[in-house]
């Protein structure tokens, strides 16, 4: 007598990418780019929104202003440092399971923040929402380069940059409306339905594989001392620069000093690391792309810019121009409108014409509209501000769809992943000291002129303090086009499955 053998009565295999796209047909690419577009949106909204509810989180648990600030810079450590985890992360659990883990954390940390009694568990559940952001947003650079043919890369390039720019455009101010109702609690919840709509969508469209089609397999551990060589980086520098702000010089210069020798050992034990056959968090390997390490130096200033001035745009507009709250949203709401428009339709255009173009074309934009500010005085008509700020988001949208695609369709396939995570940490990390640049570049301005924000009215010398600024954004979006040049090479698309 025979016995049939256990394995034929298996169950069938995870799905893999081939297998999706026989399912779902020609369209299932779009339908695994709108799966990962929703889980970014949740991690950029949970990003930005909280920034509504720091007044009344602030009130609640009697916070100053260095405790409150932490909600925001938690989130920005932790997104930026777990970045570079993302490729070592899909090479061992494979997309599905990475994609849907992250938005797991994410939903576990806006159901935590709304219920917490204490500041501590906010914190806690500010910073599991930043890892979470950090390891998703590389995601979907990934599989456009792989699940999309050469010629519709831009288009889905640009469809998914529409929807990202949307999120933090519409978020605030539904969190105005959710803290009004329901208090600072309701911005924590927001993500929840958005988190559980992804997390349907990853285990219909998201394949198990990892990138290239193969299987997940263990492989080798995470690095994890370069891991905390760059979370100290990150953090030191970070510090270092507020601390420029305050009346600490010395430890400002100890913090920045600090950051140095750990970014550097970071480089030092990441070639090391891969010398010795080990997978790095950061393959150097990457930078000999010569497209690819002028394009980081682009993300770097584009990311210094664009952060620093999403700070200086709404406090020069307060204090500066003396205009109500409700007059800055009024003023950047068509900006946001057109560059979400700009976006879609520069993606297209990156499909037929040099990337590198595309992005110069969208500095030399974003360039202009800061320079342009100087002629801006108190007696300016507001539609001349409303003009420079969409001059402005024009060149952003010419710049987000162009730029990770000029950098990355040169690598390698295997670095694709690589290059993803490190393009977004160099851009998040730009971001993070454009901040700080900005304030200590204004204050130290302002001094100069004989004027300060903490005065009730403004004044010819304060505008010409925020002139200033301006054109150092301008300057370096100048020195960023010098970059941007070098994209250039064998630019039409190569195939990527």
């Amino acid at each position: 007598m025979t016995t049939t053998p256990k394995p034929e009565a298996a169950s069938p295999a995870p799905p893999s990418i081939g297998t999706l796209r026989e399912r779902y047909g020609p369209r299932y690419r779009w339908y695994l780019l709108l799966s990962v577009m929703v889980g970014v949106m949740a991690s950029i909204m949970s990003s930005t929104i909280v920034n509504v509810a720091i007044p009344g989180m602030s009130h609640h648990f009697s916070l100053g202003q260095e405790r409150a600030q932490w909600v925001s810079s938690g989130f920005m450590v932790a997104m930026t440092v777990s970045m570079l985890t993302t490729p070592w992360l899909l090479s061992r659990y494979g997309y599905r399971r990475t994609y849907a883990g992250t938005m797991v954390l994410l939903l576990a940390g806006g159901v935590a923040g709304g219920l917490a009694n204490n500041f501590s568990l906010v914190l806690l559940a500010r910073v599991a929402e930043g890892l979470a952001a950090g390891v998703v947003q590389p995601i979907p650079a990934i599989i456009i380069l792989r699940a999309f043919e050469p010629h519709e890369q831009g288009r889905a390039s640009g469809i998914f940059g529409m929807g990202v720019v949307l999120a933090p455009a519409i978020g605030p101010s539904i969190g105005g409306v959710l803290v009004d109702l329901f208090g600072w609690r309701s911005i924590f919840f927001m993500v929840v339905p958005f988190c559980l709509a992804s997390l349907w969508l990853a285990y219909r469209f998201v394949p198990t594989t990892a990138p290239g089609g193969v299987a997940a397999t263990r492989g080798s551990g995470l690095d994890w001392r370069g891991l905390a060589l760059g979370t100290v980086g990150t953090l030191c520098l970070l510090n270092g620069l507020v601390e420029l702000r305050g009346d600490s010089p010395l430890q400002a210069g100890v913090l920045l000093a600090a950051a140095a020798l750990a970014f550097a050992a970071f480089v030092w034990w990441q070639r090391r690391h891969a010398a010795g056959g080990g997978e790095p968090l950061m393959n150097l390997a990457l930078f000999q792309y010569r497209q690819f390490a002028m394009g980081s130096v682009v993300a770097f200033i584009y990311g210094t810019a664009l952060f620093g001035s999403t700070y200086l745009l709404p406090v020069y507009m307060q204090v500066g121009l003396q205009l109500s709250a409700s007059h800055v949203g009024t003023i950047l709401l068509p900006a946001g409108i057109v560059l979400a428009l700009t976006i879609a339709g520069v993606g297209r255009l990156a499909d037929r014409q040099p990337t590198w173009m595309l992005v110069s074309i969208g500095l030399v934009l974003l360039a202009a509209s800061f320079a342009l500010m100087v002629v801006l005085r108190l007696d300016s008509a507001l539609w001349l501000l409303v003009a420079f700020a969409i001059i402005g988001r024009i060149g952003l949208g010419f710049i987000l769809p162009s730029l990770n695609l000029g950098s990355m369709r040169p690598l390698a396939k295997p670095l694709i992943p690589q290059g993803a995570s490190a393009i977004n940490f160099l851009r998040m990390l730009g971001g993070a000291a454009g901040v700080s640049l900005c304030a200590i570049v204004l204050e130290w301005r302002l001094a100069v002129h004989g004027d300060s924000l903490a005065n009730a009215a403004s004044s010819p010398a304060r505008l010409a303090a925020f002139d200033e600024v301006f054109l150092m954004l301008a300057a370096l979006c100048a020195l960023a086009i010098c970059a941007a040049w070098q994209l250039r090479q064998s630019d039409p698309a190569r195939v990527s499955t």
